[in-house]
């Protein structure tokens, strides 16, 4: 009996799912979940066969590049694909029971699939407009889950990222259509071979502008606080533990195949990402809100992945994108048990107000417990995954002589260690309730996903050996 490719079953179940799931309403939830859990065995079979052969390679109706489109699956991006469909599983399963809403529970299985969809394809593409083309479909999707709520800062905050992503994608498109006019093809074997150029240089400027534009790094950050804090719970562990990396990858690959020409960018990429540490920090001290608090961490990890990428010069980025690579993992596992727990708490006390955290009498303490874990890889302490990539990052810096990175991570570690303890402060303190403790209303589904995701956060920093083998396996930035 034939089998049919893993790597296209990776790319088109969720497709199938999400039209599936928008055909039957009624039936929607269930129709998704069975959609993840099947793109979750296919990526399980990818797994077996990048550790068998170290790369697959799928030509789509048989026609090879530059013609046709080729589909490739190395450590790296098999290792990205199971971190989506891990986490995206788990989401699931806590959207299960968080979404009551009739509307919410109709409208969120297809987005999230389609989601889904584009985020495979990104992990799976090999040139540059099919690239383009996924992180639209992603953007569609994202935006439709930032509005789901339906509240007017939902709505609000969903406009301000579909004109970031608008823009971003237009400086990517510009910056593809240069490529194709210099080179006429668009695959990455294609960008390998370019010979340099003005125009190249010119693409390159466009496409990664535009990347750092829907990655939100400093100062491009200003649509993500909002529309991550305003979304449903669920549609937030997605959008932070899941969307923003899918443009870091693009990031990775493309500054791989076109390499950053001068030793000034590769630092001006860190600058802004010690920016994004140092502000995202501050603006996280000011929250006032939980969720708030979670979004700006996000801004404040991004720029601690920009700053892996440059943590050793031009010259040092053929090792400094592993560094990156453990801690988007590590961010993608943790900030989304980070944003179910903090929904988690909201509906449990119906608010989510910091300064109110600790007058409430009635306590969550399983999702209370859920967010300290998450927050224990996000600050980076061991033995978590967080852990491994801080201190990846910091070992490479200071092998190279950068000590200024070295300071920037130990500055934000620090103001992490200060913000979440305003959160800790509210959830151990008794004294300023006014009433006695009200009696727990039990565990449900929805606590645990986020804590199943929390336990995985500090435990793969038990298996950061493996995961970092696993990833270089098929020469995944060409380093054959």
């Amino acid at each position: 009996m034939m089998m049919i490719d893993p790597v296209i079953l990776t790319l088109f179940l969720p497709l199938f799912g999400a039209i599936a799931a928008f055909v039957l309403p009624r039936a929607a939830a269930w129709v998704g979940l069975l959609a993840v859990l099947a793109t979750g065995g296919a990526v399980a079979a990818l797994v077996r066969d990048v550790l068998a052969a170290g790369e697959v390679v799928t030509q789509l109706g048989g026609w090879a590049p530059p013609l046709g489109i080729a589909l490739r699956a190395d450590g790296l991006s098999v290792a990205m694909l199971a971190m989506t469909a891990g986490v995206g599983l788990l989401v699931s399963i806590g959207a299960l029971d968080s979404l009551r809403d009739l509307r919410e529970r109709q409208y969120f299985w297809p987005l999230w699939l389609l989601l889904l969809t584009g985020m495979n394809g990104v992990y799976l593409g090999t040139d540059i407009f099919n690239l383009y083309v996924m992180i639209e479909v992603i953007a569609l999707a994202a935006v439709g889950l930032t509005v789901l709520s339906g509240t007017k800062q939902a709505v609000r905050a969903g406009l301000e990222y579909m004109y970031a992503s608008i823009l971003g994608a237009l400086l990517f498109l510009m910056g593809v259509g240069f490529v194709y006019l210099q080179t006429g093809r668009l695959d990455f074997a294609g960008l390998i071979a370019a010979e340099p150029s003005g125009a190249m240089s010119a693409a390159l400027a466009l496409m990664v502008v535009g990347l750092l534009l829907k990655t939100a790094l400093f100062p491009l950050h200003f649509w993500l606080p909002a529309a991550h804090a305003n979304a449903t719970a669920p549609a937030s562990a997605l959008l932070s533990g899941l969307v923003v990396k899918a443009a870091l990858y693009i990031f990775l690959r493309l500054t791989t195949y076109m390499p950053l020409p001068d030793e000034i960018l590769v630092t001006l990429i860190g600058m802004l990402g010690a920016g994004a540490v140092l502000w995202g920090g501050v603006q996280a001290l000011r929250a006032e809100r939980l969720k708030l608090l979670v979004a700006w961490s996000t801004v404040v990890q991004i720029g601690l992945i920009f700053i892996a990428f440059a943590r050793a010069g031009q010259v040092g980025l053929s090792e400094s994108w592993k560094a990156a690579a453990l801690l988007i993992l590590a961010h993608g596992v943790a900030k989304s048990a980070m944003f179910l727990a903090a929904g988690r708490i909201k509906d449990e006390i119906g608010h989510d107000r910091i300064a109110d955290l600790d007058k409430s009498d009635i306590r969550p303490t399983l999702a209370q417990f859920t967010f300290a874990l998450a927050a224990i890889s996000i600050i980076g302490l061991p033995p978590s995954l967080g852990f491994i990539g801080k201190w990846t990052l910091m070992e490479g810096a200071m092998a190279a002589g950068y000590w200024h990175w070295v300071a920037v991570t130990m500055i934000g570690t620090l103001m992490s260690v200060a913000y979440f303890s305003r959160v800790f402060a509210g959830f151990l303190r008794f004294d300023r309730m006014r009433g006695e403790l009200a009696e727990h209303k039990g565990w449900a589904l929805a606590d645990a996903a986020p804590l199943t995701l929390a336990i995985a956060a500090i435990s793969l920093g038990l298996m950061a050996a493996p995961i970092l083998s696993f990833i270089e396996l098929g020469y995944p930035f060409g380093a054959q």
